[in-house]
């Protein structure tokens, strides 16, 4: 089991001594009781190079079947904790900006839902990416499903230019919109795809001024507070424009091609609870979408690529 223990940790680390680290142990150690476990199964189980350790073919195989062991155990020492408190808890990997301006204006609505659900989040600031493999579900921008992965499809990424209505009545020239280049726009700064040119016309005349933040929790944030013109992702600001605290910056859409999904690991344990949370969340966000969509007829989002949205 130590030999299981140690293997499992120096393939998800990528490294002896990143394994060494999290075990407090040695990275003589970790390479030693490797070099047991190898013995016993006579075959490598990683190859061995300069910047760290990859897996070979025998030991991919070892380490998914462990990683199906560890899920299963975690599973139920989660039912068990569930029962003993009478609760259930379901793990979201997902953005500080859907986190903050979508998932916390309906906590409320939420627990009156699932009143007896705790949720527990893994946050990402920056792009929407990473392995779900420590939650139960993760918003992420893929095709769809693959060979690890279930993918439950929520909408196409959908962006366009936001501002409060404050900022709009101060700087829009045409009646719609912002149509000339704002004084400042906030960006993210590792934005993909990259929506920081524009408003810049083909004479290549920027904004004024740039607020750049690394957490799109904050580029929001900054754009509710008349701060400038920002990039709206309409996963994450769908709520706030259907209060019309964020508005339209102007007529323009962009749909990207990429598919947001909320993704889970096939090998986890199916939870029905799981399930009702991921159905519950798509609901939700097909029906601001439809409102948004109500509200803004001018940005025509059904022929921009949201008759493809979950129904």
């Amino acid at each position: 089991m130590n030999g299981l223990f140690t293997f499992e940790a120096a393939a998800r680390c990528g490294s002896f001594s990143n394994a060494a680290d999290e075990l407090n142990v040695t990275p003589a150690a970790v390479s030693r009781m490797i070099s047991r476990l190898e013995e016993y199964l006579d075959i490598a189980l990683f190859l061995r190079q300069p910047g760290g350790v990859s897996l070979t073919e025998p030991g991919q195989l070892l380490f998914d079947a462990i990683a199906r062991g560890f899920a299963g155990i975690e599973s139920a020492l989660r039912e068990i904790e569930d029962r003993k408190t009478g609760t259930e808890t379901v793990s979201l990997s997902v953005s500080t900006g859907f986190t903050t301006h979508w998932m916390m204006p309906r906590m409320a609505e939420f627990k009156k839902q699932f009143p007896a659900v705790d949720l527990r989040f893994q946050l990402v600031m920056g792009a929407l990416s990473g392995p779900v493999n420590d939650v139960d579900l993760g918003m992420r921008f893929v095709d769809g499903p693959d060979e690890r992965h279930e993918a439950a499809f929520i909408m196409p990424e959908i962006l366009l230019p936001i501002c409060s209505p404050d900022y709009m009545e101060g700087h829009a020239i045409s009646g719609r919109g912002i149509s000339g280049v704002p004084d400042t726009m906030i960006n993210l700064s590792d934005a993909q795809p990259d929506w920081s040119k524009l408003f810049t016309p083909a004479n290549g005349i920027n904004a004024q001024n740039s607020m750049i933040f690394s957490d799109y929790a904050i580029v929001v944030q900054a754009a509710l507070l008349g701060q400038g013109v920002a990039l709206g992702w309409l996963n994450v600001v769908a709520h706030w424009l259907r209060t019309r605290a964020l508005v339209p910056a102007r007529e323009h859409l962009m749909v990207t091609g990429r598919r947001c999904h909320l993704v889970r690991l096939r090998d986890k344990p199916v939870r029905p609870i799981v399930g009702e949370v991921r159905d519950w969340l798509i609901a939700e966000l097909t029906a601001d979408v439809h409102a948004v969509n109500d509200l803004y007829p001018f940005l025509n989002i059904s022929a921009s690529g949201h008759n493809h949205l979950a129904n």
